[in-house]
């Protein structure tokens, strides 16, 4: 999802250190000086993760080492958790997952008894603490179990050589037969969901009849059949499925349009500018999925106290700024550090950001990067996707079918044909093998 490569000095000393881990044994006394932690790829500032353990001595007195391994679905890293096979001691899931853990008992509360050391995680945005304490369990805030770390939007990435700004604004361009072949959508069934059932309802959510919670956590089965139609009926236009090429190849001129999300977005315009390619991005206006990722502690932790310490480091505001100056997306740090760091006053278009930086002065209109930084309109008809629970699995037999029969006529016939080639080969050669065999044969003379 993110933006830079791991250095490969940075991933051999990682290898390097898991084989001193495992060759040291596995005592109490060994694991609790090492940190393991599960992070998606390219979504830390590496230099950020290798000055960690230098910290952690200076506040505790006690050596870390850090055991770094990564994810690119949320679903793997969570049958992981769920086997109780990996002893992960700080993991990073979006929210519909740690809604999840959540449900099942799979996570620790954050100790935040820091000793000496100060507690950062109040510099997080009450608007974000707030949203994500929406997944919250009967007795259990979510807040005590979860700390913000990225967050973002899904919408529009445009090449505007090919589609204009009105265009984008609207989902319609994810339908627009001109489109045909032209654009990249992700290969994320919540997000495909979501966007489908808020576009089938466009009317409805233009006067205000029904809200885009209420529609994008709607998993009835009238609601599924729904999104199936529309996304089927998008399918000529999608040129392909795509986990994170899809903004490399919006900066190639290799397609028109791109679903993605705000941090890919970021980066995808910042190179793309580099070679005179013209991005930009917008949310289209019927509303769309605003998400929230976040650091937890699994119930299978072995290291409660480095984990929690981790991340309470990564809620310091130089911390998170060196962060999403690496990666592109934004931190749920909302300081006066940040939000002076993050103002451009080369920017003439001002935003409404008090609802993210609070009672700051001057945050209800700042020049600020509004693709990091959405207005409040923008965030005002963007909701959270919730965890569907059981009907999670009937979503998934639906993605499985719209993505299915992806191949048109011609490309499924010729595989056919391939197919059928390759068996006559193979019959013809047994044939052939067997003829041989029946046929008698002289013995060669030696010299």
């Amino acid at each position: 999802m993110k933006k830079y490569i791991f250095t490969l000095s940075l991933i051999c000393s990682i290898a390097a250190l898991c084989f001193l881990v495992s060759a040291c044994g596995s005592s109490d006394e060994e694991r609790s000086r090492v940190l393991k932690i599960y992070n998606w790829g390219d979504y830390i500032d590496e230099d950020v993760l290798a000055e960690f353990p230098a910290w952690y001595k200076q506040q505790t007195g006690e050596d870390i080492r850090i055991i770094y391994q990564v994810f690119d679905i949320n679903e793997i890293m969570l049958t992981k958790i769920e086997r109780g096979h990996e002893d992960f001691d700080v993991v990073c899931p979006s929210e519909y997952i740690i809604e999840r853990m959540l449900k099942k008992d799979l996570l620790l509360p954050i100790d935040r008894n820091f000793g000496k050391t100060p507690d950062y995680i109040p510099n997080i945005s009450p608007y974000i603490q707030g949203e994500l304490n929406k997944t919250s369990q009967p007795g259990r805030a979510t807040t005590d179990y979860a700390v913000p770390y990225m967050w973002g939007t899904a919408g529009i990435l445009y090449n505007k050589k090919f589609i204009g700004e009105e265009e984008a604004s609207s989902w319609y361009c994810l339908w627009n037969p001109k489109n045909r072949g032209k654009i990249l959508m992700k290969d994320s069934y919540r997000d495909a969901y979501g966007t489908a059932i808020i576009y089938s309802h466009a009317p409805q959510l233009a006067d205000s009849t029904v809200t885009v919670e209420q529609l994008m956590n709607d998993n009835s089965s009238q609601a599924i059949a729904l999104a199936e139609e529309y996304l089927k009926a998008m399918k000529p236009n999608i040129a392909g499925w795509e986990a994170d090429f899809g903004k490399e190849m919006m900066t190639k001129n290799k397609a028109w349009m791109n679903f993605t999300w705000s941090g890919d977005a970021v980066w995808a315009i910042e190179e793309a500018d580099a070679v005179g390619v013209e991005l930009d991005y917008t949310v289209p206006r019927e509303g769309s999925n605003i998400w929230y990722d976040g650091w937890v502690i699994p119930k299978y932790a072995r290291n409660v106290k480095a984990a929690s310490y981790f991340i309470n480091y990564l809620c310091q505001p130089e911390v998170a700024l060196r962060n999403m100056d690496a990666i592109g997306y934004v931190s749920a740090v909302a300081t006066p550090e940040i939000m002076e760091a993050k103002t451009d006053t080369t920017i003439e278009e001002h935003s409404d950001l008090s609802y993210f930086f609070g009672a700051l002065p001057g945050a209800d209109s700042l020049a600020i990067n509004s693709i990091q930084y959405p207005d409040r309109k923008v965030v005002e008809r963007c909701a959270m996707i919730r965890d569907f629970g059981d009907r999670t699995e009937l979503v998934l037999e639906m993605w499985s079918r719209v993505k299915g029969d992806n191949l048109n006529t011609g490309i499924v016939l010729l595989i056919f044909a391939v197919f059928g080639i390759l068996l006559v080969w193979l019959v013809y050669g047994k044939i052939r093998k067997y003829r041989h065999r029946k046929r008698p044969h002289r013995r060669r003379r030696r010299k």
